[in-house]
């Protein structure tokens, strides 16, 4: 029997009968985006959280007052967000507050030069027009093409699955005509000459794991989505806006377990169609309709669901695909405030071109690093105790599987090295220090089951995405489908949860579930 007969046969067979059950693995963005769109449209969701805390590498620890959030800190795209609670009748303002951000983001270069990246139009352009007269056409020109890009890669294209060659067969030709197959990098560079304005312009594919170098143009996009609305800050930190996510949930019935990690599925004969039985720690084995997994995807497969038809095909071709970088991120909160501080900072090395190469494809660790800062003081001053700043910053730094670097000896070493660099920027910084601890691309192996200690899953390069991407619906195992960073669309908070959007919409084709 076919996969779709299968799925048809359970689909008509659900009836009036007991509603379907599905399990969700793990509660990152994804996890949680897909757990609310699945307990609206009926089913009955059960989220299995390995940690103590909801968000995966959307975390939250605190010390001493200080709150830090370990993971995402760049909000954009706030509808993608707003729709999860409109599809429940609800508001997200009833749930969590977003605080606008401005500047975006700051640009500083070490030969002096800086940046202020805005979202209104004459602000940015008085901001190019400050580092070269020359490129405000250029820039023009640029904006517009992104805005083409946005239109179709985000609005057309980011919550459709791509589950046939053909689903790709019918993009292709719009993908053509918008240069896919430049980087983001050599497309940036047809339309302006300044290398501050370069790098300006590029540096966002880092946001999601992704080389400027070789990234797909499409990625452009992001340009385009930040001019459209802004960049937020969720008040209380990203860990707030997780909260408001997982009460949304409950709200609708959902169950989250808690320190629940799954060590196994196992598929088997179920009445109708395959149970998908899911074995989790300190909990008994339960049976489920569909499970959607959030965990990284090369986990998935090599561990979740070993042994299982077609699985093992699934890891080898994973492991011969590129990863993103990982990441080094030091958490540091201080004594002192800093006047004049942007929330988001980018402070870029003297090498540009040379140092990602470095990142994405060197066997060692770079002596020099461009860093991005985050200082969510800056936007809502409640996440320090008074007069107090909280920071964090990271370095992109190779995978696991690209440098074989010894990080519980250098960590220390290399966290001393950047805080040494930002003194030059926050005078007095590591005398004034009272909290600081690090998570390493060792971390993101050992916490999060990440490959490689990749940052961002499968890198968002062309032949990477879309069709070519691990699918949002697997082929092989019925009733088996992904969300999260290494599905279709990517990385990056609008990212995952459109990811949720395109799964959850394959799951009510697939049953039948009629969805608003």
């Amino acid at each position: 029997m076919s996969v779709a007969a299968i799925r048809v046969r359970r689909a008509h067979g659900a009836g009036d009968g007991p509603r379907r059950r599905a399990a969700v693995i793990g509660s990152g963005f994804g996890g949680l985006a897909a757990a609310i769109r699945l307990q609206a449209m009926g089913f009955d969701a059960v989220c299995y959280e390995a940690h103590a805390q909801p968000g995966g590498r959307a975390s939250v620890y605190e010390e001493g007052g200080f709150i830090f959030d370990a993971g995402p800190t760049v909000i954009t795209a706030p509808d993608c967000l707003e729709e999860l609670f409109a599809l429940a009748g609800r508001r997200m303002e009833d749930y969590v507050r977003l605080l606008p951000v401005t500047p975006l983001y700051r640009l500083q270069w070490s030969d002096g030069v800086s940046f202020d990246y805005v979202a209104d139009e004459a602000g940015l352009i008085e901001q190019v027009r400050r580092v070269n007269p020359s490129d405000v056409d250029g820039y023009r020109r640029f904006a517009d093409y992104t805005r083409k890009v946005f239109e179709k890669g985000y609005e057309e294209l980011g919550a459709v699955p791509f589950l046939s060659f053909t689903d790709m067969l019918r993009a292709a030709p719009h993908l053509a005509r918008l240069r896919a197959d430049r980087s983001v990098y050599a497309q940036v560079s047809r339309f302006v000459k300044d290398e501050h304005l370069r790098q300006a312009f590029s540096f966002h594919p880092l946001l999601v794991g992704g080389n400027p170098l070789d990234t797909s143009s499409i990625y452009t996009l992001i340009h385009w989505i930040e001019r459209k609305w802004g960049v937020f800050f969720p008040a209380g930190g990203t860990g707030a806006l997780v909260r408001g996510l997982v009460r949304l949930f409950e709200d609708l019935g959902g169950t989250l377990r808690l320190r629940a990690p799954v060590e196994r599925v196992v598929v088997q004969p179920g009445p109708d169609a395959p149970e998908h039985v899911v074995h989790a720690t300190g909990l008994p084995p339960e049976a489920f309709d569909v499970v959607v997994s959030n965990a990284d995807v090369h986990h998935t497969y090599a561990t979740l669901y070993r042994g299982v038809p077609g699985a093992e095909r699934r890891r080898r071709r994973l492991e011969r695909m590129s990863w993103s970088m990982s990441l080094f991120v030091l958490y540091f909160g201080t004594r002192q405030r800093y006047p004049h501080l942007a929330h988001h900072t980018i402070l870029f090395g003297p090498r540009f071109q040379g140092l990602l190469r470095d990142i994405f494809r060197g066997p060692r660790l770079p002596d020099d690093f461009s860093l991005y800062l985050h200082a969510p003081t800056v936007t809502d001053p409640g996440m320090a105790p008074a007069g107090c700043e909280a920071f964090y910053v990271l370095s992109p730094v190779p995978h696991l599987g690209n440098a074989a670097v010894d990080w519980d000896a250098v960590a220390t070493g290399y966290g001393d090295t950047i805080l040494a660099a930002l003194e030059r920027h926050l005078p007095g910084l590591r005398r004034s220090i009272v909290t600081r601890r690090h998570f390493t691309p060792a971390d993101f192996a050992a916490t999060f089951n990440a490959h490689h200690g990749s940052a961002f899953s499968v890198a968002p390069r062309l032949t990477q995405s879309a069709y070519f991407r691990p699918h949002n619906r697997d082929p092989d195992i019925p009733g088996l489908y992904l969300v999260g960073a290494g599905t279709h669309p990517g990385a990056g908070v609008p990212g995952v949860v459109n990811s949720a959007k395109a799964t959850c919409a394959t799951i009510a084709a697939d049953c039948h579930v009629i969805t608003r």
